[in-house]
């Protein structure tokens, strides 16, 4: 529910703001969207099968669910990635070269992510890892298991492990940390901190923002990886259900968290928020933080 509810909201935002979009903000779109087809693709079979005590549909569903999971697990990994990289070429950059990132460049980036993600989602599907249910039996997933006595099974793995999660994360941190090095030095040149010009509070405050949005996902699908690798080298019957279930559970609430960060920082965003009415005519009200030093043409993710 917090993940539909949060999530279209930012949707709505981007259509009703779609001419004020700046291209960076196209990638918080395209998170967003990979988040609520998440929700809507995954969770209601979920739910279904845990009241049920036992995986619901047979082994179709099963498939479908794990590969809707990696699709938009991978999706939204590489998005975090990209924005990671933008966010340090903007901070990093001129003025006049920050416009050189479009909107056509970055629909480019997205259209690249989704054939990247549906890519690695469909090679369990032509002989090249596997897709099985969860140890706990009510949710389908990369069967982990299975990859024991398999090299074709564990170069997938080792691959996938590679390219979708070490390469992006390393290099999520390795921007984050050149974006945090080049604002101390911004810093420690100007002694009088009421001299800081909005535009540079500005900039810490996205950058921030983006730094919380990829903390929030990796370390909620850190304990499900460990879990997971766990479960490949040992037999899955080591390991207690609710050991398994719990991180999980914790994953897939990564998609919940991303429109509380966007409220808390962007201005624009609340104020859209406050104006958004659900069908049945009540207003949604929310605490007001109207203090923010951001400036009303700001965007929830500026570039």
């Amino acid at each position: 529910i917090l993940t539909i509810l949060g999530n279209s909201a930012v949707l709505a935002t981007a259509v009703k703001r779609s001419s004020l979009l700046k291209s960076p903000e196209l990638l918080t779109v395209n998170l967003a969207v990979a988040d609520i087809g998440m929700a809507l693709s995954m969770y209601p079979l979920a739910i279904a099968s845990a009241w049920n005590h036992a995986w619901l549909g047979g082994d179709a569903s099963c498939v479908y669910y794990a590969l809707m999971g990696f699709l938009f697990g991978v999706c939204s990994m590489m998005t975090l990635c990209a924005m990671a990289v933008i966010r340090f070429l903007v901070t990093n950059s001129s003025k006049s070269n920050s416009h050189k990132i479009t909107k056509s460049t970055v629909c480019i980036l997205i259209a690249f992510i989704w054939l990247y993600s549906l890519l690695w989602a469909i090679l369990p599907l032509v002989g090249w890892g596997y897709y099985g249910p969860e140890p706990f039996g009510i949710s389908c997933t990369i069967a982990w298991g299975k990859f024991h006595n398999s090299s074709n099974g564990f170069s997938f793995i080792l691959s996938m492990f590679l390219l979708c999660t070490v390469l992006p994360a390393l290099t999520i941190i390795a921007c984050y940390l050149g974006i945090a090095w080049k604002v101390h030095k911004a810093y420690q040149e100007i002694q009088n901190i009421d001299r800081i010009p909005n535009a540079a509070k500005l900039e810490k405050k996205l950058t921030l923002m983006a730094v919380l949005i990829s903390v929030g996902f990796l370390s909620s699908w850190t304990p499900y990886a460990a879990a997971s690798f766990w479960s490949i080298f040992n037999s899955s019957d080591s390991l207690q259900p609710v050991v398994m279930l719990l991180p999980c559970l914790f994953a897939k609430s990564s998609t919940a968290y991303n429109p509380f960060i966007y409220y808390v920082f962007s201005k624009t965003f609340r104020c859209e928020v406050k104006k958004l009415q659900c069908c049945c005519g009540w207003r949604v009200h929310y605490f007001s933080t109207d203090n923010s030093v951001e400036p009303p043409v700001s965007t929830m993710w500026s570039g």
